[in-house]
């Protein structure tokens, strides 16, 4: 199919479509299992933990199961399932009786047995069972602090792990079983284990049982994937990057300038920017910041247009994925929005918020940039 065939808008959603079926948690989660043998016990958390339980459960439809994940996103879970869902990105009260459930859930398990353990980003909200002295206001505050500061997620969770008894390998710590395998659809940089979730799938140094933790998921096979499809629609793929992990107006910045001297094609990006908030954000996260900053930048034109969301469906605490804009995007009260942290209105109003519900994945966010 040629570029011609379809509109920019039409383009920029397939790609972006294809990179997140290539990494869905169903999907994935199948093929990673399909040779194992089976658990007495799979215990899924995170934004794709229904997506990856619902595989584990038609596999082993029998087999122990609890679930932990973001509100709105364990609609089709197994019934058999225990499912616990609970608030991202700032936790709140289930989020730690979701934590202390993992925790007895892990050390209830019998000498011999064998663990399945499903993992995938949002886990450092959605579970937590913190250490005495710590309770949930500790909690709250200290995540809103990490979410206005806009550090990056290994930043983050370093400082969540202070707090924890479940994170950076502590869940497993209580693990008498005889083996624990862990399955982490990554939505970190570099896919580091003990950063996907705040290492909340990790093995403790001392562990005296036999572990394997597998990456099964990423934003690199989310972008080949784009690639890929990219390239049947007859696009020319210019760049395939991991770029966007800097401070949001830095990366609006070098985004801004390869557009300026982008020939004909399609540039596929992933990452995931910082954020710093005002004391009171309005409604909108990095991604549709980030689309927004770009609308600026191609206003006017009418050969750009660019997609900006999260593989997740989820884009902060919004209900929206990210933004779609092209050049006649900005206008009007643009800035003061983008000032406000409250892209989501502006875009909405202008028809340029993307919204797709959750995903059954969490591999980061993804940027398709299109010139035509």
């Amino acid at each position: 199919m040629s570029a011609g065939a379809e509109t920019g808008a039409d383009l920029v959603t397939a790609l972006w479509q294809a990179g997140v079926a290539a990494v869905d948690g169903y999907g994935a989660t199948a093929r990673a299992i399909s040779g194992m043998d089976r658990p007495d016990r799979i215990l899924a958390v995170g934004k794709a933990a229904t997506a990856m339980a619902r595989a584990a459960a038609a596999r082993w439809p029998d087999v122990l199961m609890m679930i932990v994940t973001k509100d709105g996103h364990g609609t089709a879970a197994p019934p058999h399932a225990r499912l616990i869902e609970a608030a991202h990105p700032v936790p709140d009260a289930r989020s730690l009786s979701a934590g202390a459930a993992l925790r007895a859930a892990v050390m209830g398990m019998p000498a011999g047995s064998d663990l399945l353990l499903l993992v995938s980003g949002g886990a450092s909200s959605l579970a937590e069972d913190l250490h005495a002295g710590f309770g949930l206001d500790d909690m709250v505050a200290l995540n809103q602090r990490l979410l206005a500061q806009g550090l990056d997620i290994t930043a983050m969770n370093r400082e969540r792990r202070r707090l924890s008894r479940i994170k950076g390998g502590g869940l497993l710590s209580g693990f008498a079983g005889a083996r624990a395998t862990t399955l982490a659809i990554s939505d970190v940089p570099g896919d580091d284990p003990g950063t996907i979730g705040s290492g909340i799938g990790i093995a403790p140094p001392d562990r005296g049982f036999a572990h394997d933790h597998r990456i099964i998921a990423s934003n690199a096979i989310a972008r080949a994937a784009a690639v890929a499809t990219a390239q049947a629609h007859g696009l020319h793929v210019i760049a395939n990057d991991e770029c966007l992990h800097r401070d949001l107006p830095l990366v609006a910045a070098d985004l801004a300038a390869r557009i300026a001297t982008m020939p004909p094609g399609v540039m596929i990006l992933g990452g995931e920017p910082t954020v710093t908030l005002p004391p009171t954000p309005g409604q909108g996260g990095r991604n549709q910041a980030l689309a927004l900053s770009l609308a600026r930048h191609i206003a006017g034109r009418d050969d750009v247009t660019i997609l900006v969301a999260g593989t997740d469906g989820s884009d902060g605490p919004t209900t929206a994925a990210g933004g779609r804009v092209t050049g006649r995007t900005w206008g009007d009260g643009a800035a003061e929005a983008l000032a406000r942290a409250d892209s989501g209105p502006y875009l909405a109003a202008r028809d340029a918020l993307f919204v797709t519900g959750p995903t059954g994945t969490n591999v980061m966010d993804l940027a398709i940039i299109l010139r035509a």
